[in-house]
């Protein structure tokens, strides 16, 4: 069983199945209705390169394009220039420099290095993404069924089945991959905890008027304050704009996420001053929380204390990056009992200290 509908959860799902393993993936509330649906779906190759990611991410990043190549699938899929700038006056001669021309930007932006090539850099749609993991995981054999995960059947110190809502559903091994709602296992396992952090996104309909550049700003407010936006033009016609970070508590139910009061008009506002084409119709105005851990690395591996549980999450702002070579690996760990394309060991659940189920009471 897998515990979770979102990315990791889908891409679990899909390498298992690759092995001939059938899965039940449980989700609450809907198949990438979280963060896995309203992220902005960018891949790096090397941005993790000298931290424990590295691996891990290199390894992602070729499986993404060795899934685009040989599904056949549409998920927006494609290779892009990124770049990186701040806001200020006027300069083309500083775009040209650093490799390329975006001029669909207005004058108050600055072009100012080139982060990544065609090469090095690619997005996806990230909700496209999820759910195309899941039917080809459901291709396989795989069963998605809604309900709420209440806890774990566990008989001497082995996973049997997960408790949806009263029933229980017989396995004999359960992954958690609820994202940032994975704190709420640790009252059934002794897990660390999962925190989440929201972010704020706009979704608008450019059509053909900007290209294949994704672009890195850090922008100055009226009120002095800082952003970093992050523009990412779609295959689709839209380019999806993410910045303004918080520490909202994260609500039980993921349905009842909402952006905070007045983030989302200060994103409307920055993207307006920042390039005329952002003053487009708006199609989804939205907020998700990231899953994030106290030493910054995801949980990818054994859950300690209990035979046939794991844990995959915690993968912060690389979810749909990271999403592929953590399926695999967890596909590895549990039909083979190591996983051999990526080493998990900084991931390790066990390296930090389990949540006191204590301070779960009441939720």
């Amino acid at each position: 069983m897998i515990c979770g509908g979102g990315v990791i959860g889908a891409a679990t799902a899909y390498f298992l199945g690759c092995r001939g393993v059938r899965t039940t993936v449980i989700e609450r509330t809907g198949l990438a209705c979280a963060g896995s649906g309203k992220a902005g779906g960018f891949l790096a190759l090397d941005w993790c390169d000298g931290t424990p990611l590295q691996s891990l991410a290199r390894r992602s990043f070729i499986l993404h394009a060795e899934l685009a190549e040989r599904s056949g699938g549409d998920w927006g899929y494609r290779r892009l220039t990124t770049y990186g700038g701040v806001a200020g006056p006027r300069n083309r001669a500083s775009q040209r420099e650093a490799g390329g021309d975006i001029g669909w930007l207005s004058d108050r932006v600055i072009i100012s290095q080139a982060l990544g090539s065609p090469q090095t850099t690619a997005q996806v749609h990230p909700a496209a993404f999820t759910t195309a993991m899941m039917r080809a995981a459901e291709a396989q054999g795989a069963e998605l069924r809604l309900g709420r995960v209440t806890g774990l059947a566990v008989n001497a110190g082995r996973v049997t089945g997960v408790e949806v809502e009263g029933d229980t559903i017989a396995g004999d091994a359960v992954v958690i991959a609820m994202g940032p709602w994975s704190i709420l296992a640790a009252a059934w396992l002794p897990l660390p905890a999962v925190y989440g952090l929201k972010g704020h996104s706009l979704v608008f309909d450019t059509g053909t008027a900007v290209p294949a550049a994704a672009a890195f700003l850090e922008y100055r407010e009226a009120s002095g304050a800082v952003l970093t936006p992050e523009l990412f033009p779609r295959p689709d016609g839209t380019t999806y704009v993410c910045a303004i970070s918080s520490e909202t508590p994260l609500p039980v139910d993921p349905a009842e996420v909402a952006p905070d009061e007045g983030a989302l008009e200060r994103l409307e506002e920055m993207c307006g001053d920042i390039s005329p084409e952002l003053r487009a119709k708006i199609l989804a105005r939205q907020a998700c929380y990231r899953p994030v851990t106290h030493d910054g690395l995801p949980l990818i591996g054994r859950a300690p204390g209990v035979a046939g549980a794991y844990i995959a999450t915690g993968h912060s702002v690389w979810g749909i990056l990271n999403a592929p070579a953590t399926g695999e690996a967890m596909a590895e760990l549990i039909t083979e009992g190591t996983a051999r394309a990526v080493d998990l060991s900084p991931f390790d659940p066990a390296r930090l200290s389990p949540l006191d189920p204590a301070r779960l009471r009441g939720v």
